[in-house]
């Protein structure tokens, strides 16, 4: 099946293996009543040739290809024989294709694979993780019994493999081995606790699969690693998230109790009323008590928040979530949610807003003129759905709105896109009564541009039409009849139908039925008002995110959540002790006692001031533990007894951290106090701490040996830090939606994240920045793609074949530096073409180019689409190659317009004006733009840019400027372009870049498109 071979000739020996395809493929004879499958076979005996070549290169070769036909859905299970004998070879890219093709058929051929099984075992030893790891794979795909004791030896140590990938293969491991041997499963329970504890984002999604699968009710194994794993929650991949948050849900209904419990205490005190005094101030006691949520489950929330930031769900929890109490704080989220640079994300903003109008009444007209605003943005998408929405809206109470209906009318000269236009008609052609002037106006520029209207748009034409002539027929009876007959001939038989439909009922006649009498009725009938409502209405009884919750229908296997538990289990289970500090372990109460009793600093120090050491003492528990010796302070007056043991426990757990740092500092260099000074300022929240840890390391880097002075700077540093905590301390009691870490004003040790993760792990984790603003560039989806083909081969040059090609503008998938390309193969005649592939490649020095497979066959008058990548450097030079069919060769070539060389970024206008300073003088050309008013206008500037280039739009806080941002494909340098309009008809076109010869070329292609009309 050489139809799905790859082109590799820029690797050494690949001629010999394209010259041994070539002869192979030269013998087979098209004719014959089993030619078909005699080439199948003559072909794949050309692969089994190439398989048991001595040259690599051909192997490698062979192995692509064979890689390719699995990739394409094809059988190629019939090359297992020549493929495992290649398990044992030493060139590593072939090995690692040998099990990828093993992986996929080792169940299919488990006899084969049995006899390399010996081979298998070796590669666990392999120095490459990816080969241990792909042996793994293979050996658990071989569903046969009498392997289960080799298969569970190899998971056990894989689970312990250095490599993080390893070990997440191990877990993918232990499923497959459930299902073949369910008896092992207390084995391999063992294996799951081990690696439930193990530190690496990428094993923690799929050791909790494995969890999930073979003992999803051993909650005890979970305890240890709660915390843990809601920490990681936020880096695990978003397969993995979804598992974790799936089991941590029911772990969460198992362990803590339910927090919508303040109403059902009311009740009670309620319905005892008339009872003894001593009955009645025990019930008030219990009823002043608040809902004190479990730190632990506050952890849970608090880590699944930044979850919402991937869009998926966001805005269908927020407004399920909307109330009158909390609608304001939502609609200014949705105010920046509409600024997105994802158009599509804002237009579903603007429904959901649509969506709260219609729910709370109280703010339907506070949204109504929100989206009337929006009218006004720039961008057509936006416009389009606001218009879409306020029709829903004004159909609820359209008499108080005459005014946004004649502003809507006005639109109808920008807007282009259908469904908006055809809503503002459908609104006209609704309250045409209530805007007699506008109407026939607006009528009269539809007769206009009928012909060139979408096919959704004239049908609302028509329906004005016949609206006009039954309300004002003396203004508008001519133009209805010119629309009516030119919807008699349109092309579309929906608008031809309806056309005669509305001619035999408002123009009387003597054909005219009954049904005339009635026009009037039918067109203006009262219409109810739409109901917007949540796709996922009346499902809340179902798990979100479940199959069931998706089809409203409880599908099996789907697991009920338990019943919130009555009394919380003990939370103390999930607390982590550390038993090699068991020694250095102290109570909560005698803590600062102890710790000043130790010598932090010199004895010299300790004796000229002894108070300084114990306020340093002090300082450096505070500053590890955070914010949680200030929650131990603020609750200890309303916690219970259970509470403040827990919160001892927790702070005796910070001071054994503190004293087993405090004694390996003890008696230390100066340099040896500043790596621990830093080490706490890792572990301190505030960033005045940190600044104070910095001073004093630095204090200390001067000199050797501590000094008076170098104490006395401490001890400011440490009162600020004093003060700061202070100032810090007071917790805001409101209750905000979109900031779940205040939702409890009362906290304790245990919420915070920092505990649970090991100090190796927090020095993992603090290089990770997950702020948006720390990289300007940021790759966007294309705001516009052309569908303008080009000329690849004219059909009378190929003789039948015929091929064009366009770039669809988004990241290619065989390379970050190429170019997606892709084309479009037909058949003008009436034979089979065959053999439709790449032949010799000349190429300028520096490019690349990415082939597409070969194509068996293409039927008469057939068409195919294929995708090839082309690394052009960052340059519009030609790639010439050649396009060959079984017989002939064409010579062929591909140049890309300058445009389709950039990829869009987004970034902010601030983020663009400081790029652009940066990339003045030499990197800065420009032109100046003559042309009509009209031509102005943002739309038309958006559409004629983003028509010749692949740039995003960047927010502009200037009416006369429009910014666009892009990056070179190679290169990844930035391309700004601006266009600021001047005073007339004149614009100043700027392009910033370091690709100075791109940017100069552009800017001869934007000049001419922005001044024509």
């Amino acid at each position: 099946m050489s139809s799905n071979s790859f082109s590799y000739n820029e690797q050494s020996g690949g001629g010999e293996a394209t010259e041994l395809g070539q002869e192979a493929t030269s013998t087979i004879s098209p004719s014959g009543a089993f030619g078909l499958f005699s080439s199948d076979l003559k072909k794949n005996e050309d692969l089994k040739q190439m398989l048991e070549s001595n040259k690599d290169s051909a192997k490698l070769d062979a192995m692509k290809r064979i890689v390719g036909m699995i990739a394409k859905g094809k059988n190629a299970s019939e090359l297992f024989p020549a493929v495992v004998k290649n398990v044992a070879s030493k060139n590593i890219e072939i090995k690692k294709l040998v099990y990828v093709y093993l992986v996929r058929y080792a169940e299919e051929q488990q006899d084969l694979a049995l006899l390399s099984i010996s081979t298998f075992q070796r590669a666990l030893k392999d120095p490459n993780q990816l080969i241990r790891a792909s042996a793994l794979r293979v050996l658990s795909s071989i569903r046969v019994p009498i392997i289960v004791p080799i298969m569970m030896l190899a998971i056990k140590e894989a689970s312990a493999d250095l490599s993080p990938y390893v070990r997440k293969n191990a877990a993918h491991a232990i499923q497959k081995l459930y299902s073949l041997d369910p008896e092992q499963k207390e084995m391999l329970i063992e294996v799951i606790e081990k690696l439930l504890k193990d530190k690496s984002t990428l094993v923690a999604g799929s050791v909790v699969m494995a969890f999930e699968e073979v003992c999803p009710d051993r909650i005890d194994l979970i305890h240890k690693n709660y915390r843990k794993l809601c920490n990681l929650l936020v880096d695990v991949e978003e397969w993995g998230q979804v598992v974790i948050i799936h089991m941590l849900t029911r772990y969460a209904r198992t362990q803590f109790v339910s927090p919508w419990k303040e109403g059902d205490e009311l009740e009670d005190n309620e319905k005892n009323f008339y009872e003894s005094d001593d009955d009645q101030k025990e019930k008030t006691d219990k009823r002043k008590k608040p809902y004190t949520m479990d730190p632990d489950h506050r952890l849970l929330i608090r880590n699944t928040k930044p979850l919402l930031q991937s869009r998926n769900a966001a805005l269908e929890i927020l407004t399920n979530l909307a109330n009158e109490a909390n609608i304001s704080t939502l609609l200014r989220e949705f105010q920046t949610y509409v600024k997105s640079q994802d158009k599509q994300f804002a237009a579903a903003t603007i429904q959901t807003i649509g969506r709260c109008a219609t729910n709370i009444v109280e703010v339907t007209d506070t949204c109504l003129n929100g989206l009337v605003c929006l009218l006004s943005n720039r961008d057509e998408i936006v416009v389009a759905e606001s218009v879409v929405v306020i029709k829903k809206l004004l159909q609820m109470q359209p008499v108080q709105h005459g005014e946004i209906i004649k502003h809507m009318a006005k639109l109808l000269d920008s807007i282009t896109v259908p469904v908006a236009r055809a809503s503002i008609l459908w609104l006209i052609g609704e309250n045409c009564e209530r805007v007699p002037k506008i109407a026939p106006d607006v009528l009269r520029k539809m007769a206009k541009s009928f012909t060139s209207e979408d096919d959704l748009v004239k049908l609302q034409i028509l329906n004005l039409g016949a609206k006009l002539y039954l309300t004002n027929s003396k203004q508008t009876k001519l133009l209805t009849q010119y629309i009516l007959n030119l919807g008699k001939y349109d092309q579309n038989y929906d608008i031809r139908d309806r056309t005669r439909f509305i001619r035999q009922l408002i123009v009387p006649n003597e054909k005219s039925g009954a049904l005339s009498k009635y026009a009037k009725k039918i067109f203006l009938a009262q219409k109810p008002a739409p109901l917007l409502e949540s796709p996922f209405k009346d499902r809340d009884h179902f798990q979100l995110g479940t199959l069931s919750h998706t089809l409203n229908i409880k599908a099996t296997g789907y697991l009920e959540l338990s019943n919130w538990p009555e009394v919380a289990p003990d939370p103390s289970v999930r607390n982590v002790e550390v038993i090699e500090l068991a020694k250095e372990w102290t109570p909560a109460g005698k803590a600062k006692q102890e710790n000043s009793a130790k010598k932090f600093y010199s004895e010299s120090e300790e004796e000229e001031d002894s108070s300084d050491s114990s306020s340093d003492s002090e300082s450096e528990s505070g500053s590890e533990s955070g914010e949680e010796g200030d929650s131990n302070e603020d609750s200890s007056e309303d916690s219970s007894s259970e509470q403040d043991s827990e919160s001892g426990r927790e702070s005796g757990l910070e001071n054994k951290r503190t004293a087993k740092r405090n004694s390996k500092a003890k008696g230390k260099s100066g340099s040896e106090d500043e790596e621990k000074e830093n080490e706490k300022s890792k572990t301190s929240d505030s960033s005045n701490a940190e600044s104070s840890s910095i001073e004093d390391s630095s204090s200390d880097s001067e000199s050797e040996s501590e000094s008076e002075s170098e104490s006395e700077s401490r001890k400011v540093t440490q009162e600020k830090e004093k003060k700061t905590k202070q100032g810090r301390t007071p917790l805001t009691k409101d209750v905000s939606l979109l900031d779940l870490d205040d939702f409890n004003p009362v906290s304790t040790p245990v919420a915070l994240p920092i505990p649970a993760l090991s100090p190796s792990l927090m020095a993992d984790l603090e290089g990770l920045n997950l702020s948006t603003s720390s990289s300007v560039i940021s790759v966007s989806t294309p705001v516009f793609v052309p569908t303008k083909t080009h000329v690849l081969l004219h059909r009378m040059s190929g003789k039948g074949l015929a091929a064009h090609y366009f770039f669809p503008r988004q990241p290619c998938i065989f390379g970050d530096k190429m170019v997606s390309i892709q084309i479009t193969l037909n058949n003008t005649t009436d034979q089979k073409i065959e053999n439709i592939h790449i032949g010799e490649k000349k190429l300028p020095i520096g490019l690349k180019m990415h082939v597409f497979n070969p194509i068996d066959s293409l039927e008469p008058e057939g068409s195919i689409t294929v995708s090839m990548g082309i690394d052009f450097c960052d340059s519009t030079q030609t790639a010439s190659f050649q396009l060959c069919t079984k017989d002939d060769c064409f010579s062929v070539n591909i140049q890309p317009p300058v445009g389709e060389l950039l990829l869009p970024v987004a970034m902010s206008e601030k983020d663009f004006k400081k790029e652009q300073g940066m990339l003045t003088g030499m990197n800065e050309t420009s032109a100046v733009i003559i042309a009509a008013p009209q031509n102005f206008t943002p739309s038309v500037i958006f559409q004629k840019v983003v028509n010749i280039a692949n740039v995003g739009a960047v927010p502009s806080g200037q009416d006369n400027i429009h910014r666009f941002a892009a990056k070179t494909v190679h290169s990844g340098s930035l391309m700004l372009v601006t266009v600021e309009l001047k005073e007339g008809s004149t614009a100043q076109l700027i392009i910033n870049t370091e690709k100075t010869v791109i940017g100069s070329v552009l800017l001869r292609e934007l000049k001419p498109v922005l001044s024509q009309g």
